[in-house]
């Protein structure tokens, strides 16, 4: 029998041989080993396909009939249906504008003025700009701004799938903090799920009107018109945010040991008043009563707190409660259209159209949620479930611990580590 030293240094001499092998490239055993390593079951049961991606993404998004996978130095583009492989491209970011089949991929080179819209079958550059430094993207509209210097910026649209023209608007000195794909504007901080993807609806329409920050004010650009409708500066203890078309003023004040919480909605550019709530909170304070976030909600529609505690849902546009909760509701996600709420172990789809619950789902007391134009997804202890936002109709539902990136017109793409998969509804 070897004895114990023998053993060890054979295994040196083995792993020393492999090495040099390798390094001399006349036999490397580690690439197949590795896949072997990094090969996974199923994401989850009833896939159509399931791919491993050259590295954990940062977003999935679809565009048509194209799967855009974006990584931190890279995009490529996978084939809906079949999952091939089209094409690949070096970029620091990369969104999706349009919808459909005239939506296009949009991408950039952080700190590098300017940007590229692809065509998502082809990967060939539609157009190409030098010289903005910050994009929006929707499914109406690419939104882009370039300044020439620190106190001439502009502020111009472009048809996604075209690239003409929409409008185009001087913006003043809005400088340079503005930068890469989709930053932060002052509008409603939508709801979602950490098992769900913030972007997994795709774009969303353009806005009535935009909030663009500048220097402590707000410019609110008028996206039908094409023009600066108003300037407005947050007072001591202000917030201002733009959703539903209005401009909300949100104030917190500390006095007698309690927060004090008030609205106004204005409309511009005339700053008329609209609508205005003493004592709802829409959550923009963190640890004390100043306003230092957006608030809560989604889209057009607000997520408020009154004085008893109890939530609801409030339209940003004319300040109308769309639903009233107990004490034991909690909104978990919401768009123009639904919301859903939680009460105990019970999931329920609230219609802003019909002002009634029109599903529920029960045994889900730990769910997340998120709505989407397509399927709303809860997610609870390891399963997936995928509903028709109107009817709660089950369009899927499965065990998986994979995230969900997107919901498609057609199905889900699930990711986990370094693989992706669809998940087709039905």
């Amino acid at each position: 029998m070897a004895s114990s030293g023998a053993v060890k240094g054979l295994t040196l001499v083995a792993a020393v041989t492999v090495t040099v092998l390798a390094a001399t490239g006349m036999w490397n055993p580690f690439p197949g080993l590795w896949k072997w390593i990094s090969t996974s079951g199923p994401l989850a049961p009833g896939t159509r396909w399931q791919q491993q991606l050259g590295g954990a993404p940062q977003s999935v998004a679809i565009a048509g009939e194209s799967v855009i996978v974006e990584y931190r130095t890279s995009v490529e583009a996978y084939n809906l249906t079949t999952a091939v492989r089209l094409w690949e491209a070096d970029a620091d970011w990369a969104t999706v504008a349009g919808r459909g089949a005239d939506a296009v991929v949009v991408t950039g080179r952080l700190l590098t003025k300017g940007y590229q819209v692809l065509d998502p079958r082809t990967g060939t550059v539609r157009r190409s700009d030098t010289e903005a430094t910050a994009v929006w993207t929707y499914q109406n509209g690419i939104v882009d701004l370039r300044c020439a210097d620190g106190d001439d910026c502009r502020l111009t649209a472009w048809d996604p799938r075209a690239g003409t023209r929409l409008w185009s608007v001087p913006t003043g000195g809005i400088g340079f903090v503005l930068h890469a794909a989709n930053p932060d504007l002052p509008d409603a901080r939508r709801l979602g799920s950490a098992d769900v993807d913030d972007d997994a609806a795709g774009p969303a329409v353009m806005p009535g009107l935009l909030g663009i920050p500048d220097d402590g004010r707000i410019r609110v650009v008028d996206t039908a018109r094409g023009r600066v409708a108003q300037t407005v500066r947050p007072g001591a203890g202000q917030r201002i945010a733009v959703v539903g078309g209005r401009v909300l003023t949100v104030t917190g004040t500390a006095r007698d040991g309690t927060c004090y919480y008030g609205v106004v909605a204005t409309s511009p550019p005339s700053g008329r008043v609209v609508w205005k709530r003493d004592g709802l909170n829409l959550r923009t304070a963190e640890s004390d009563c100043r306003p230092e976030r957006d608030p809560a909600g989604g889209y057009d529609v607000l997520l408020g707190v009154d004085p008893y505690g109890r939530q609801e849902l409030i339209s940003g546009s004319d300040g109308r409660i769309l639903w009233y909760g107990d004490r034991s509701a909690e909104v978990l996600a919401v768009d123009d259209r639904y919301a859903v709420i939680r009460s105990g172990d019970t999931i329920r789809g609230w219609s802003f159209a019909k002002g009634r619950m029109v599903w529920r789902q029960n045994g889900r007391a730990k769910a997340g949620a998120a709505v989407t134009p397509h399927a709303v997804i809860v997610v609870s202890s390891g399963r997936v479930t995928a509903l028709d936002p109107a009817s709660g109709a089950v369009r899927a539902d499965v065990r998986t611990d994979a995230k969900v990136f997107t919901a498609g017109p057609g199905g889900l793409l699930l990711v986990s580590g370094r693989d992706m998969a669809y998940l087709p509804y039905g």
